[in-house]
């Protein structure tokens, strides 16, 4: 299980949000790419990075603060980005600057055709996020529930070539309250591409209930507040995932 650390970027600072409402940002750095090496430093292997102003924009709003972060690290570990990503150029962009993959989330929905475009000009390099609440898919930042199934979709973008996906629930996402273990875990058999988890790893107990559904086909997990409030030692956590497998 491999655990991965979030770096949510929001006005070039380092932020953590209360289900995706950004008028309830916590700020835990003012340099993000510090906040990137400190992660590296701590056993990371991958990090997941979110443009939140982006995501709400529909564009890029964070390129200084993620260039910094890639030009720390990225030489290092894979570096993941979601938030605003709605064209090819982008990607391209994105891509060029040294992250390894890009995560698509609104426009997946909204335009699911840009994800088979994106899946056939850069292959393997796709992923797609779904955030959903009751377990149907919310987007423009979790400020619109749709009527989609989160499951229906991610059997479409499997088929598409996206390599993963990143669920999220919302109605846990930073409330510090547990992993949605049964959601996840009836994603994850439904396709046979990876699952990722986001929102509401809490403790060790959260990193023990996850590596005891891995074969299901939940092979990462994505934390945020519990490492950066200290209620979760990442380098403590992802030795104890690798115990576990």
């Amino acid at each position: 299980m491999l655990l991965i650390p979030a770096i949510d970027l929001k006005d070039g600072q380092c932020v953590r949000l209360k289900q995706g409402l950004m008028d309830k940002a916590t700020v835990f750095s003012d340099t993000p790419a510090q906040t990137a090496e400190h992660w590296l430093k701590q056993g990371a292997r991958r990090l997941h990075l979110v443009d939140l102003n982006g995501a709400f924009a529909g564009e890029p709003k964070n390129f200084p603060a993620i260039k910094e972060i890639l030009a720390a690290v990225a030489q290092h570990i894979p570096v993941q980005l979601g938030g605003g990503i709605r064209d090819s150029a982008t990607i391209e962009k994105y891509l060029d600057l040294g992250l390894t993959d890009i995560i698509i989330g609104t426009a997946a929905v909204k335009n699911p055709e840009f994800v088979r475009e994106a899946c056939k000009a850069f292959p393997g390099r796709i992923i797609v996020g779904l955030d959903a609440k009751e377990g149907m898919v919310a987007i423009d930042g979790w400020a619109t529930v749709t009527e989609h199934h989160v499951i229906d979709l991610a059997k479409q973008f499997e088929d598409d070539g996206v390599n993963s996906i990143i669920y999220t629930d919302i109605g846990r996402d930073g409330m510090m309250s547990g992993v949605n273990i049964d959601a996840t875990v009836k994603l994850a058999e439904s396709i046979k591409i990876p699952v990722i988890a986001s929102g509401g790893l809490t403790d060790l107990n959260d990193i023990r209930a996850l590596c005891a559904v891995e074969r299901s086909g939940v092979t990462g997990a994505i934390t945020g507040r519990a490492i950066y409030e200290g209620n979760i030692a990442f380098t403590e956590a992802q030795q104890l995932a690798d115990s576990l497998v």
